[in-house]
């Protein structure tokens, strides 16, 4: 397995950043749709296999699938941006500005949605013939999830929001670490084994990311979920948003950058005492 050490793959994460903040609209849409699609797609697998097995963690071990394909494909997902662009502003390269992040992050967002929304009018045809019949049992399950994770939450109140929030930061926190994980080697079957994990991780926990659940509630909705779209944005999409962005930051990016990028000096090492002339002196042999 190619490793590439820690300050080496941190000064990658800054230039990525840098280089998605300069994209141009238009591949910054293309790319941003087909992540979103992509992740959808996985998504869809995955909650088919747990419903025709019964068994969550199976659908969890496939998940990363989409995840990996689409990096390796060099897509965009609104998670991995908001870890990788802030960084090249943070670090002052040349001509990246904060408007220009904030427009990155509107452009992914709108793709992203775009292409998991496609993903769902599309998955919901052929769960239902075309809307010419019930869903089938994944379709099922797929309203019921919309329904458990909007008025589930909202059933809580003020401790509902919170754990939202809290979800969608330990969502990002294992997310973005697939993300940079993507650097941290050189060949394809190690970068497909250090991005597994994390994301797994996430999944199988039931933590929130922003771009899944674009495909999840939308396909909720078309299939008969007992939840609206209001219920959507607020019990879910705009809170999960925000805590995807303090969990990518807070916990992946911004303790990387302190500390293999603007490494502070090591601490003066101690001067050894000189030894004395008695303890130079070997011991004599018996």
């Amino acid at each position: 397995m190619s490793y590439v050490i820690p300050q080496d793959f941190v000064s990658q994460m800054i230039a990525t950043g840098e280089k998605k903040l300069f994209m141009s609209t238009r591949d910054t849409l293309i790319r941003s749709f087909m992540g979103g699609a992509i992740l959808a797609l996985a998504a869809a697998m995955a909650v088919t296999i747990t419903t025709n097995t019964g068994n969550p963690l199976l659908g969890a071990a496939f998940f990363p699938i989409g995840f990996i394909m689409l990096y390796l494909m060099g897509f965009d997902l609104l998670t991995g941006v908001f870890t990788l662009v802030p960084f090249a502003v943070i670090a002052r390269r040349p001509g990246a500005t904060w408007s220009g992040m904030w427009r990155n992050w509107g452009l992914v967002f709108c793709g992203n949605f775009a292409g998991a929304f496609t993903v769902a009018v599309l998955m919901a045809i052929t769960f239902t013939y075309g809307f010419s019949t019930p869903p089938n049992e994944v379709g099922q399950a797929l309203g019921v999830i919309g329904e458990g994770r909007t008025v589930g939450y909202a059933d809580h109140g003020a401790a509902g929001m919170l754990t939202l929030f809290v979800r969608g930061v330990l969502c990002n926190w294992m997310v973005s670490t697939g993300v940079v994980a993507f650097l941290m080697s050189k060949d394809t079957i190690s970068k497909a084994v250090v991005m597994w994990m994390p994301v797994f991780l996430f999944f199988y926990m039931g933590f929130e990311h922003s771009v899944v659940n674009m495909f999840l509630f939308p396909s909720g909705l078309l299939l008969g979920g007992d939840f609206t779209v209001m219920d959507y944005l607020m019990w879910n999409e705009l809170p999960t948003v925000l805590g995807n962005l303090v969990g990518g930051l807070t916990f992946v990016g911004l303790p990387l950058y302190l500390t293999h990028y603007k490494t502070r000096p090591e601490r003066r090492r101690p001067v050894p005492v000189e030894a004395s002339a008695e303890e130079r002196t070997p011991a004599p042999v018996a």
